[in-house]
């Protein structure tokens, strides 16, 4: 993966992780890994656990990056969580989330949240 790539990345997670926070969510972890899964974003909505993966794209002319999730990242998310849960005996509520950052050269310029986004 390249530098800019990885870069554009972490940009889009930190943008991601204060939309999050300034509706009220609250931080616990970042890049949870988990054999070959990485929980971009861990944070509490309440007493609700959510797991979010946060996609980042310089525009949209190949499409939107919420439709960027494949099906082999959601069944590693489900994995990483079941994990996670076990570990920390998480007994409550959890939903997974995508938030979407597009970029327009170095600005963010959207920002689309899509709650309980794998079910």
């Amino acid at each position: 993966m390249s530098v800019n790539k990885i870069h554009k990345g972490k940009k889009g997670e930190a943008e991601a992780k204060r939309f999050l926070e300034s509706k009220g969510y609250r931080f616990l972890l970042a890049n949870y890994r988990h054999k070959r899964a990485e929980v971009d974003l861990l944070m509490l909505d309440g007493e609700c656990l959510v797991f979010v993966e946060v996609k980042t794209r310089k525009n949209a002319g190949y499409g939107f990056p919420e439709e960027f999730v494949s099906e082999r990242k959601v069944e590693l998310y489900y994995e990483a969580a079941e994990e996670y849960m076990h570990k920390n005996n998480w007994q409550g509520e959890v939903r997974f989330d995508v938030v979407a950052v597009l970029e327009s050269g170095k600005k963010t310029v959207a920002i689309e949240h899509f709650k309980d986004a794998f079910s």
